[in-house]
């Protein structure tokens, strides 16, 4: 037995060191033999030694860069009685991160990054620095909407989805933490659904927890996955905690931006569909889920059921896209719809209608049955405007405020002992803003004054020009004025 054994032990030996008529040809680089080990494991032949540190993070965040954002702001903080000019009072800077979501310029950010700011400037990822304007915001929601005209397409968010989101997943936070702008940080989803009290008058609902690092300047910012997609925006931190920050989650967020971006909210049209996103795991689609009476939405032909697939060269995967599609577009302009009907495409011509042809028909512009707006304007403000436009508005008060505004309305009366007139207002001013929204025509003080939350917020804050100073004040608004 033993005999054997070292028979076959130098059978062994012998075999090893034996001579081979070609003999191995080794790497004589350092990453030829880690490319050689790479090969043995089985990686692909066509790997390239620099390649090992892009890896799928790195992939992941180089996506989503083009369309991040940083925001500064200033912001003037006095005390407030009558009317102030905004120039008297503390100038306080203010920092945020904003997304792209539609390439001529809408950037969504946390409303608390743009809250009572007196301009915002924004740096985009090219370099580019632009004035930006407040376009519309949920102050529940803590969301709001801000365009910047940058003369050129910007790039758009990856689109992801907050519905299949898992616990322990590798997540990322891109933000102007601090001020330094594009930090990402990196860390994990530590738990989803969770309520967060920050003060008695802000509670936010179903965040997403991070343990990756967000700091003050992140807000606005995407949380993306792996895959490069932004799956929240990211919100708050726990002041004095370790590593516990949260985030809007995507679907919940986009269900906001098209609610904040919709035509008959922002423009003169309206189209009378309703819908709703139907998004699970990979599946995203927008549903027709019902069509107002005499809409044009009805006189198109869609019905109840529908799902969307494109909205004139617009892919649609949710009602961010079918609002964003109709974005700008003028009463009597017709969009070509595609849409599944019962698993069969099928191609609708939907023309758009003015505003006020919808009042009769839509539950979101019911309140402007109450009175016309100029009226409703009279009754609730004791004022009566004109609207001035941007040329206008630079001729008589100076280049430097187009910066700011877009426009505005001129006040030509001031009913004697009304609330503008107990307040400050003057024949000639020229009205702004209201509670932070532009005011460029007497639709945009209709929007305000018929808003759901206005009870939260009144007395208004008002901005009015006067010469080459920006004034402000505040308006109270009787309950029979809307």
């Amino acid at each position: 037995m033993a005999g054997h054994t070292q028979e076959t032990a130098t059978a062994a030996l012998k075999l090893t060191v034996a001579p081979m008529k070609t003999p191995p040809k080794f790497p004589r680089s350092l990453a030829g033999l880690i490319l050689l080990c790479l090969l043995a494991a089985g990686f692909p032949a066509d790997l390239q030694a620099g390649s090992l540190r892009e890896t799928q993070a790195v992939r992941a965040v180089r996506q989503i860069t083009s369309s991040v954002v940083n925001i500064r702001s200033e912001k003037t903080v006095t005390s407030e009685s009558v009317l102030y000019a905004t120039r008297g009072g503390q100038k306080v800077s203010g920092m945020g991160t904003g997304v792209v979501f539609d390439s001529r310029g809408y950037i969504v950010t946390n409303y608390h990054v743009i809250a009572g700011v007196d301009w915002l400037r924004v740096t985009l990822s090219d370099g580019g620095i632009h004035m930006a304007r407040i376009i519309s915001f949920d102050r529940q929601a803590d969301l709001a909407i801000i365009k910047v005209d940058a003369g050129h397409p910007l790039p758009e968010m990856p689109l992801g989805t907050s519905s299949d989101l898992m616990l322990a997943e590798t997540v990322f936070a891109v933000g102007n933490a601090y001020g330094y702008e594009d930090t990402v940080t990196c860390g994990i989803i530590s738990a989803l659904h969770r309520e967060v009290e920050v003060n008695e008058k802000q509670t936010y609902h179903n965040l997403i927890q991070t343990d990756a690092s967000i700091n003050p300047g992140n807000s606005g910012g995407p949380l993306i996955n792996l895959e490069g997609n932004v799956v929240g925006i990211n919100v708050a931190i726990r002041a004095g905690a370790q590593r516990i920050g949260f985030a809007i989650p995507i679907d919940d967020a986009r269900r906001v931006i098209a609610k904040l971006i919709a035509i008959d909210r922002l423009g003169q049209t309206w189209h009378g569909v309703q819908t709703q996103d139907d998004k699970q795991g990979p599946r995203r689609r927008l549903v027709v889920t019902g069509i107002l009476k005499n809409s044009p939405a009805a006189k198109a032909g869609l019905k109840t059921g529908d799902v969307i697939l494109r909205s004139g060269k617009q892919k649609v995967v949710d009602a961010v896209d079918f609002e964003r599609s109709l974005l700008d577009r003028k009463a009597g302009s017709q969009v070509e719809l595609t849409v599944d009907r019962n698993g069969k495409s099928t191609r609708i011509s939907l023309v758009l209608a003015g505003r006020k042809a919808s009042a009769a028909n839509t539950a979101a512009n019911t309140a402007a049955n109450l009175a016309p707006a100029a009226q409703q304007a009279w009754q609730a403000f004791g004022l009566k405007f004109e609207v001035v436009k941007t040329r206008e508005l630079q001729k008589r008060h100076g280049r430097e405020v187009l910066e700011h505004y877009r426009g505005g309305l001129r006040v030509t009366e001031v009913r004697k002992n009304g609330p503008g007139a107990s307040h400050g207002i003057r024949q000639g001013d020229v009205l702004v803003g209201l509670h932070e929204w532009e005011t460029v025509n007497l639709d945009n003080v209709r929007w305000v004054l018929d808003h759901p939350q206005l009870r939260k917020f009144n007395p208004v804050k008002f901005y009015v020009l006067r010469g080459r100073e920006t004034l402000f004040g505040h308006l109270p608004v009787e309950s029979d004025a809307r």
